[in-house]
């Protein structure tokens, strides 16, 4: 989880560092403890309205692999700077029409001691051919909270940031300057 400070900073930063021509808008921003991951929208290809959904798809994708390739070098460039700065690793991705695209993030293992029933949860799914392995069916045991706890979980994250201000504003934050 990273702060409202942490992600202006960072935000900030990419402002100042990033090619005005690469993203229309603002872009996407998620920080956590070990990643931060920058989504930014290029524009679509121009094509009739009467195009399939395939050919749409493809336009766009092909649009994502052109800015991957064009963009790499300098992509790379600004990874790192921003790597050593926020102590981080950072991954790209981009939207276009509908289509999203991140190019390379991190799958940070995370331990977890689970009992025999949620463990049978797990094997049920990877037996299922829904997952993989263990690994696969806990991660698509995330997705599937998250998306059906998205509201409950933006109302934590918002309390979290309030707890974080006061806790700031307590006698071992950082004083004001007006005292």
């Amino acid at each position: 989880m990273s702060t409202k400070t942490e992600q202006e900073k960072v935000r900030g930063w990419l402002t100042g560092r990033l090619p005005g021509d690469w993203f229309e808008g603002e872009t996407e921003l998620s920080i956590d403890r070990d990643e931060i991951l920058i989504v930014g929208r290029i524009p679509a290809p121009k094509q009739d309205k009467d195009v399939s959904a395939a050919e749409r798809s493809a336009a766009e994708a092909g649009r994502i692999k052109q800015f991957r390739e064009d963009t790499r070098e300098h992509r790379i460039d600004i990874a790192r700077e921003l790597e050593h700065a926020a102590r981080r690793k950072v991954a790209w991705g981009v939207q276009c029409g509908e289509t999203t695209t991140v190019f390379t993030s991190l799958s940070a293992p995370v331990m977890t001691r689970l009992r025999q029933p949620e463990r049978q949860v797990l094997d049920t799914l990877v037996d299922a051919g829904v997952a993989r392995s263990r690994s696969d069916a806990l991660g698509w045991c995330v997705k599937l909270v998250a998306q059906h706890s998205e509201t409950w979980l933006a109302d934590l994250r918002e309390a979290m940031t309030k707890v974080e201000d006061v806790r700031r504003a307590g006698p071992d934050g950082t004083p004001d300057k007006a005292e």
